[in-house]
């Protein structure tokens, strides 16, 4: 194989030759392929394996099944970065560049089966490659975002006990400014094309490693994904994940929530430090042998979405609420899609009104994805399955979900309780394995024979579920219980109304009451926005019951999120009640 590298802007670029890769139909699934291989087990026919490595037992087979010619020869990984750079593998090129990082990291950095490595990197071909390399050494790898400060750095070199970073000369002096007080960190890589002083450079030691390197045994439980996940108090947990709960999960899962085949090119716009990036962006689309999709994008920008979608054969597209409300103020009647057929919504509920105006505007509906870092995916439409606005679908079908009460008994359809996932007598599979060094955080989670997700919601006759908001975001006025959400969705109803976030706001008389924060479209102009809130005001009465409408009204001009695109209602309800 021959391997031609580009030194580009800050980092390096693998341009593959050959073969040149076409794109062919959508093919039946083959008998051979990975997924229906462990049919058996899906029957309960055979019994799950003690052992098993996403990268030798998924990628390398892929890799196998390449070679004999079953496969379309469309990409395993598919990335640009807008500006005419491009990177395309094979399966067998994954494996082959991955076992070259895997090298880097056991010869060259000494880490072994067990130690922990924290992954910071944008969307850049490094980040999968790496964590390709961690499975193929045993590697604990603990992704974060590029938008960390080095106040989260350090708190996560501390808590993580990470032996390595690996990171961009972006965050490099952050790494600097806080790594004396780090005892434990022994290797700071570096992708980048320059160097660093203490740094080794990732594309250097890269070049000139072997690809020669067997993939180290590991059993089911062994731990494989550490995510920093934020609760409502304290500092972020960490919650591990094992080669079972994430790698092995979409093989044991029917078709639910992601329908995919070897032919599909799939594209998910979550951040790296996110689950669902791992979830829809490596795991699950990699067990069908799928293309996974990845455009740079230093920012999130309606119209370099739109184009994309336009330019590239994408049949599914997966995004946060934030993305397609944005891009449904765009006139969509400009853009062509190539190829897109699915589009998917996941972490925060998605406004009714959102879905309707992309079904108007392009004919696809969009499919509710609900999960938590803890569990993966919970609910979902899937495909074929009858849309009900509000609604985030149906259970997936590993777990057992219920709307539970403060004692863990399981309400009725229609009563309002949270939702939580049976954990006992035998806890799923695709469950985290703890909050490492947090036992206390870990029984917590549990109430009776359920985890519960701290969100509450509904359960209608027919299995949907809907989200109501989470347990400390719902506003208890005058002795009546408000969900947020379903405020929001009034008021995005409204013509004015681009994005808004509902909070709980002090009341002398009520104790509290329903705050909205609007954006304004930016194509709708207001001189009078007194009139303007009392207008959204009387909107809300008629749209919901009166009693839900808010009583305040503050017009800004972007809403605080996560990186993920979740809005940061506790930061905004903490600045009403003020504690910031």
């Amino acid at each position: 194989m021959k391997l031609l590298f580009k030194l580009q802007s800050l980092k390096l670029l693998w341009t593959l030759k050959p073969p040149n890769r076409t794109f062919h139909g959508h093919p039946r699934l083959l008998s051979s392929d990975v997924y229906s291989q462990y049919e058996p087990i899906r029957q309960g026919k055979q019994e799950i394996p003690k052992y098993f490595n996403f990268a030798s037992d998924v990628l390398d087979k892929w890799s196998e099944i390449e070679k004999a010619g079953k496969r379309p020869s469309n990409p395993a990984f598919w990335w640009i970065n807008g500006k005419g750079e491009e990177v395309k593998w094979s399966f067998e090129e994954l494996g082959f560049l991955s076992r070259k990082v895997a090298n880097v990291l056991t010869k060259e950095c000494g880490l072994q089966k067990g130690d922990r490595l924290i992954l910071i990197l944008p969307r850049i071909p490094e980040w999968w490659l790496v964590k390709v390399a961690c499975m193929r050494a045993g590697i604990v790898v603990i992704p974060g975002t590029s938008q960390l400060s080095a106040k989260d750095i350090l708190y996560r070199l501390q808590a993580s006990r990470a032996t390595c970073i690996i990171t961009t000369d972006k965050l490099a002096p952050a790494v600097d400014s806080v790594a004396s007080q780090c005892q434990l960190l022994r290797t700071k890589l570096m992708v980048a094309k320059g160097s660093r002083e203490g740094w080794l450079n990732f594309t250097e030691l890269y070049q000139n490693q072997s690809a020669d390197h067997s993939c180290i045994k590991t059993r089911m439980q062994d731990p494989m994904i550490i995510f920093f996940t934020s609760g409502t108090t304290g500092s972020p947990k960490m919650t591990q994940h094992s080669q079972g709960s994430l790698g092995f999960r979409p093989l044991l899962s029917e078709r639910d929530w992601l329908d995919l085949t070897p032919s599909n090119v799939i594209w998910n716009t979550a951040d790296t430090g996110w689950i669902l990036t791992s979830i829809a962006s490596f795991f699950d689309p990699w067990v069908f042998g799928s293309c996974i999709f990845i455009h740079n994008l230093p920012q999130t920008e309606p119209s370099v979405i739109l184009n994309t979608l336009c330019r590239f054969p994408i049949d599914a597209l997966i995004g946060a609420p934030t993305l397609f409300r944005m891009l449904v103020q765009s006139d969509l009647s400009k853009y062509k899609f190539m190829s897109l057929k699915w589009c998917m919504s996941g972490g925060e509920p998605l406004n009714p009104e959102v879905m309707e105006q992309w079904k108007s505007q392009t004919g696809l509906d969009i499919h509710e994805v609900y999960g938590q870092t803890e569990t993966g995916i919970i609910c979902s439409v899937f495909k074929g399955m009858k849309i009900k606005p509000g609604s985030m679908g149906k259970a997936a079908p590993l777990y057992d979900v219920q709307i539970v009460d403060k004692n863990a008994n399981i309400l009725p359809p229609g009563q309002q309780g949270e939702i939580a996932v049976r954990s006992k007598p035998i806890r799923p599979l695709g469950f985290f394995s703890e909050y490492l060094d947090n036992p206390k955080k870990t029984a917590e989670s549990e109430r009776g024979d359920f985890y519960v997700t701290g969100d509450r919601g509904t359960m209608d006759e027919d299995g949907y579920f809907q989200f109501i908001g989470r347990d400390d975001d719902i506003i208890i006025s005058s002795g009546y219980r408000i969900g947020p959400f379903e405020v929001e969705s009034a008021l995005i109803e409204h013509p004015a109304v681009v994005e808004t976030a509902v909070v709980s706001s002090p009341d002398p008389l009520r104790g509290e009451v329903v705050k909205a924060f609007v954006v304004l479209s930016p194509t709708f102009s207001a001189t009078d926005l007194k009139g303007l809130a009392r207008d959204l005001q009387d909107h809300v009465k008629k749209t919901t019951a009166p009693y839900k409408y808010p009583r305040k009204v503050e017009f800004v001009k972007e809403l605080p999120k996560t990186v993920t695109g979740k809005i940061k209602r506790n930061e905004l309800r903490d600045k009403e009640w003020g504690r910031m």
